[in-house]
This record gives C-alpha cells, structure tokens and sequence, in this order.
C-alpha cells in the first residue's frame, strides 16, 4: 500500500515563498506520476500542478503558473513544490497524491494515494 507524507507547510507573509516536500513509499516512486493539489475552506480541492514519473513533463494551474515550480529526486522517493510570490489568496491545505496508472494526470480522481495535507498560510 503506498503512502505520501507532505511536509514544509508553514505561515507567511504575501510575497514570501515556502517550499512543501512530499515522500513517498510502498510504491513503485519513478514510475508513479506526482501531483499537488490544495483546498481552501468552503472550496473544492483544485490541481497546482503535476509531474511525469521522470520529470519531463510538468503541467500548472494557470492561478500558480510563473510562481510555484514543482520538481522531483527519484533517488530520494520524493516531490517538491517550490512556491513563490505567494498570494493571500494561495492559503490552503496543500496535498500531495501519486498514481502508478497515467502519463500526466490532473484530475483528483485519477489519483491513487493521497497524503493528508498540510497547512500554507499566507498573510496580507
């Protein structure tokens, strides 16, 4: 059974950056497609952004696109998303998810294993 574990999640002020981490085990990591994806209170949980199992392609949600840049170390299990600029409006829970099945998903469905979250909090 595979698991994520998301960590680096934190508070800071508008224009700072953070950057979350996520490990991954019990699952094939460098075939497994990564993704970010976050919910704020009172919404549904949107994609950030995701990445091949060998890092080639990425893709971002147009709201973090030129700001956030998500990265990987398949020798290390793990996933990065690099945040900066951040905005107000980018505080939320910030989950990691993995999938061994697609090329590129980005839909929340399409993902197997999912962490529970952390917290981004970003102040004005």
């Amino acid at each position: 059974q595979g698991h994520v574990v998301e960590s680096g999640g934190g508070s800071v002020e508008a224009g700072g950056s953070l950057q979350l981490s996520c490990a991954a085990s019990g699952l094939t990591f460098n075939g497994a497609a990564m993704g970010w994806f976050r919910q704020a209170p009172g919404k549904g949980r949107e994609v950030v952004a995701t990445i091949t199992w060998g890092g080639t392609s990425t893709s971002y949600a147009h709201y973090v696109e030129g700001r956030f840049t998500i990265s990987r170390d398949n020798a290390k299990n793990t996933v990065y998303l690099q945040m900066n600029s951040l905005k107000p409006e980018d505080t939320a829970v910030y989950y990691c998810a993995a999938d061994n099945r697609r090329y590129l998903p980005t839909m929340t469905w399409e993902y197997e294993y999912w962490g529970q979250g952390t917290q981004v909090t970003v102040s004005s």
